[in-house]
């Protein structure tokens, strides 16, 4: 946790930006695996640690702006809990650590956030992602979770987002940490895979790692011969000789914060000509992106930069026809990379996705709806403070490639006939973790991934 201080700025500034209203803080509870006391790892929601910074089950908050005042709600330890659990602080010594001066029971959420509705007080509220969440939210202001989403507070949302958007020099370095962990992971799959080898001992070498020196994961890992699929999370393959694993996986820190990225190695040795091939076109793509990197720049211009100069090189391949960029302008590049280029990241790595991406990635403007345009999670002009991944991809899926031909989809640029003799390649990826800073950009971390073919090749120890 961070110093009282920084929560305590937090929320003045969380006011002063919503102006008015009661803002309600659902926290998260325990969730049962298979039964009651049987329950998955703790994880608290992360807009509620970033403005009150406790990692405790069993709580919520309001900021009553009208009324001046921060309550936290939640039950003190009983004996039981004592028993099984230990000597815990209290519920107010832990909430003055955080600058909250006032507490209540669980018992009197409904009664306050109930007063504050009917005396027309507007109860701004965020979009509700778990099913215990919806429930209490039914309770609370009587709505039904179909009508949650719809009723989320826009002004709430847009504050939340601009500042959790802007990471501070305290929270970077919890990122680099959490980077750096997430570094270490991958090296550790470079230098153990051999042919032989299942998924599943790579997966769980990383998660080791991730356990032994964090909270734990950021997400569940990806490690995959299977890379043309892009969050395939099955560990089940013997891998071979020839083929190539894509790990896409990062470590989570002791403060909930996040690294997130990908690479692709050799089963064996070293890459084949032809994905030595692939590879150096994704790489020369990567770098593209990296050397774009700086305020003002709209990241979708980033991103259609990527996939022009991969376009470039899969022309000189022969799978595409016609100028890279009207093939990258058209959408007709989704072929081969159907996702975005980059997220934000930060207490989520997906940062703030429950919040909505048009309200993150887009300040509040609309999306794109077309098939490859509609993946890419961060559309706005980028600013410092901002936190994100870089991490273009090249894909050959069998059964895209299929659709479209069946189709005669962008016939103008994609040479079926030529991409065919691609669709058992599977896919690449590359990912690295960026701070938008006042003049440029930098790569986060102390410690830093292996990303040439040559880097990657040398990490072979087995």
């Amino acid at each position: 946790m961070f110093a009282k201080e920084t929560y305590i700025k937090r929320r003045a500034q969380l006011k002063a930006q919503v102006g008015k209203g009661l803002l309600l803080f659902v926290g998260n509870d325990e969730s049962s695996m298979n039964y009651a006391d049987n329950t998955y790892t703790f994880r608290q929601d992360s807009t509620f640690l970033y403005y009150f910074g406790l990692d405790q089950a069993g709580l919520c908050a309001v900021i009553d702006i009208d009324a001046d005042k921060e309550i936290i709600f939640g039950n003190e330890l009983t004996i039981d809990d004592i028993v099984w659990m230990g000597t815990q602080p209290t519920l107010r010594e832990r909430c003055a650590t955080v600058g909250i001066v006032e507490t209540a029971p669980m018992s009197e959420l409904a009664n306050y956030v109930g007063r504050a509705s009917q005396s027309g007080q507007t109860v701004h509220y965020l979009p509700p992602y778990r099913g215990d969440h919806k429930l209490l939210l039914q309770e609370l202001l009587g709505l039904h979770p179909s009508q949650q989403a719809q009723g989320a507070s826009v002004d709430f949302i847009m504050a939340v987002a601009d500042m959790r958007n802007h990471k501070t020099a305290e929270e970077i370095a919890q990122i680099e940490e959490a980077v750096d962990i997430s570094v270490d992971m991958h090296v550790k799959a470079m230098q153990m895979v051999r042919p032989g080898m299942k998924e599943s001992e790579v997966a769980a070498a990383v998660t080791d790692i991730a356990l032994s020196r964090g909270w734990g994961l950021s997400f569940p890992v990806i490690a995959t011969i299977n890379g043309q699929t892009l969050h395939n999370h099955d560990h089940s393959h013997t891998m071979q000789d020839g083929q190539m694993l894509l790990l896409d996986a990062g470590a989570e820190n002791n403060m909930h914060y996040c690294g997130d990225l990908s690479s692709t190695m050799p089963v064996g040795q070293h890459f084949t000509e032809r994905q030595r091939t692939i590879y150096n076109i994704l790489y020369a793509a990567h770098q593209e992106a990296v050397k774009a990197l700086r305020p003002g720049i709209n990241f979708r211009d980033v991103h259609m930069l990527t996939v022009t100069k991969i376009c470039e090189g899969l022309k000189g391949l022969g799978l595409i026809k016609g100028d890279p960029a009207e093939v990258a302008n058209t959408g007709a590049y989704a072929m081969f990379m159907p996702c975005g280029l980059g997220h934000m990241m930060g207490l989520d790595v997906h940062d703030m996705e429950n919040l909505g991406e048009m309200y993150v990635g887009y300040g509040g403007k609309p999306k794109s709806t077309q098939f490859g345009f509609k993946s890419l999670r961060l559309g706005r002009e980028l600013e410092p403070g901002y936190v994100f991944t870089v991490e273009p991809g090249i894909y050959f899926i069998p059964e895209l490639i299929d659709k479209w031909r069946a189709e005669k989809q962008f016939t103008d640029f994609l040479c079926y006939d030529e991409i065919d003799k691609w669709r058992d390649f599977s896919g690449i990826r590359n990912e690295e973790n960026y701070l938008i800073t006042s003049d440029g950009a930098r790569r986060l971390g102390s410690k830093v991934k292996p990303m040439t073919i040559e880097e990657v090749e040398s990490q072979k120890t087995i």
